[in-house]
């Protein structure tokens, strides 16, 4: 069993390939989920009805017809809106579904605690991680055109153990009647040392509540040591203010900090203009931030000098407070070079906000963001004190 505060080390000898968007890695996944012969490990926090899952639930089914075991880890809130036709196919095929805190009234708060993890692992021989879910949003055939920004990584080497083992401890966890009252380690987690840039270099990184925060304490620290750039994805910004000062800080010093971050194509507007507080002093002291413009930009990636860390975690406050989430990071250099050009393609089908730009919008999306910003701090407040 894997303890509160354990850490995962560096391994070598990897493969990974960055596929971005529903379009590029939907395919990819069936058609592992189709070719495997022991067992497939499927963890998602959205899950709904539509084309999407019924393609996905399709290859599951034929894979547990033919004698594998399938095991569905989905998160009690994000899979309400899976019908129990859908469920009921699950079960009939063999497949082992579990929910991570179903929602009930009597544990008020506690049901914010949620499993945001996406991960596939298939067989011991290759594994999926990143930010998407099994929604029409991320992937419908029958409209290829319109989707979520998003992005997965094929990973196959000896990093596939320990993305199991991940996923293992969590399956056995979930049964768990009080899954956020887990042990608090002794001390903070020691995150490992990162090795010299190579190829096929990688680590699991995760966060369990606040159980475990490695994710974080590694996204700090190579801020700390960024010498050349920082490059930053995410669909909610509201950053930690720790991870808030290192951003202003490394700009300050010379880095190239470049933020990517959501436009008017949001699922949520109020955590949008909630996160836009942050603009004017980051702007002033030379972050550069571009708001994506094409579709809903969902994927959660970073960039630090060749250091990639890609996966389900936002970095904000919430997340990092109640959630469960992994993240892969790597230190590869084809890796890494796929992922700063992942970042140009972007940052040109963006808009560029300037501080000029900023002190000129109209009065509404002033008051909004004052409005959503000031309730944000309000509520995360109450939780700091309660916890």
């Amino acid at each position: 069993m894997m303890l509160a505060g354990e850490v995962f080390p560096w391994r070598d000898a990897n493969h990974f390939q960055l596929l971005i968007d529903g379009p590029q890695f939907f395919p990819r996944m069936l058609a592992s989920i189709e070719a495997a012969d022991r067992r497939v490990d499927i963890e998602l926090y959205l899950v709904e009805d539509g084309q999407c899952v019924e393609l996905l639930f399709d290859s599951l089914v034929a894979a547990a017809e033919r004698g594998v075991r399938v095991r569905c880890l989905f998160d009690g809130f994000g899979c309400l809106k899976l019908g129990q036709k859908a469920r009921q196919r699950l079960a009939d095929a063999g497949i082992e579904l579990r929910l991570y805190n179903p929602l009930k009234i009597n544990l008020k708060f506690r049901n914010l605690h949620r499993d945001h993890r996406k991960l596939i692992v298939v067989d011991d021989s290759l594994c999926f991680v990143g930010g998407t879910g099994a929604t029409d949003e991320f992937w419908n055939p029958e409209r290829s055109d319109e989707h979520w920004h998003e992005a997965m990584v094929e990973i196959t080497g000896p990093l596939v153990t320990d993305w199991r083992r991940l996923f293992d401890v969590q399956w056995t966890l979930c049964l768990k009647k009080r899954i956020w009252q887990l042990p608090l380690p002794q001390r903070l987690p020691k995150v490992p040392a990162n090795p010299l840039v190579g190829d096929g270099m990688g680590r699991v990184a995760y966060s369990a509540a606040r159980q475990h925060r490695d994710i974080l304490h590694s996204l700090l620290r190579n801020l700390r040591r960024a010498e050349r750039r920082i490059w930053l994805a995410t669909p909610y910004f509201l950053p930690t203010g720790r991870v808030r000062r290192e951003l202003m800080r490394a700009a300050r010093r010379g880095v190239d900090v470049q933020l990517l971050l959501t436009s008017r194509n949001t699922d949520h507007p109020s955590v949008r203009y909630a996160g836009q507080r942050y603009y004017p002093r980051l702007l002033r002291a030379g972050v550069r931030i571009h708001e994506y413009q094409p579709h809903f930009l969902h994927l959660k990636m970073v960039l630090v000098d060749d250091w990639v860390s890609v996966g389900s975690c936002n970095f904000d406050h919430w997340n990092l407070r109640w959630n469960l989430e992994a993240n892969l990071e790597t230190l590869d250099r084809p890796f890494s070079a796929s992922v700063a050009q992942s970042f140009e393609d972007d940052f040109s089908r963006s808009i560029e906000i300037d501080l000029q730009q900023w002190h000129s919008r109209p009065l509404s999306q002033r008051i909004y963001q004052r409005m959503w910003g000031l309730l944000d701090r309000l509520v995360i407040n109450i939780f700091n004190r309660s916890g």
